[in-house]
């Protein structure tokens, strides 16, 4: 099932995250989950006006199959020190699908808040914020993997 988002949709649900996180506040940084949260951890850091922000590189996803999560890169460690010191790091992603990534961040960084724009149901108990639930089964075709063609009429056989 597909589930499409657009520039407009994802800037708002991330500005959604950013307002949910601001009523929490207290983050001095940001470990964005590359690639998918870089652009809400952007967003994010605008809003709430952080200027520490750093990746933790995470491969999961082949073009549309998903496979094992692997750690392709730390973030720093005087970054990852503020949440040790309750200095209130957050971790941010674009989806929380099965989990597979939320765990290797959570076991990287236990006591960081984790936020993401959207959440699958086998994510959700990993997350501590988010905007939207999707179907487990749906595919989210974001902005950045996407790109606009023309659609022939349904008159001329287009599905």
């Amino acid at each position: 099932r597909a589930f499409p988002v657009s520039w407009d949709l994802f800037h708002r649900d991330a500005r959604a995250l950013a307002w949910r996180l601001a009523t929490i506040g207290g983050f001095s940084a940001i470990v964005a989950v590359t690639r998918g949260g870089l652009v809400p951890a952007a967003i994010v850091a605008r809003e709430l006006g952080i200027r520490l922000v750093e990746t933790v590189c995470i491969t999961s996803y082949e073009h549309m199959a998903r496979g094992s999560a692997t750690l392709l890169k730390r973030a720093a460690q005087d970054v990852t020190a503020l949440a040790d010191q309750g200095g209130g790091l957050v971790i941010v992603d674009d989806v929380i699908d099965t989990g597979q990534t939320a765990r290797v961040v959570r076991e990287l960084l236990p006591r960081a808040h984790l936020a993401s724009v959207y959440v699958k149901p086998l994510g959700r108990p990993l997350v501590d914020t988010f905007v939207t639930e999707v179907a487990q089964d749906a595919w989210i075709f974001f902005p950045w993997d996407t790109g606009l063609s023309f659609q022939p009429p349904i008159r001329d056989g287009a599905a």
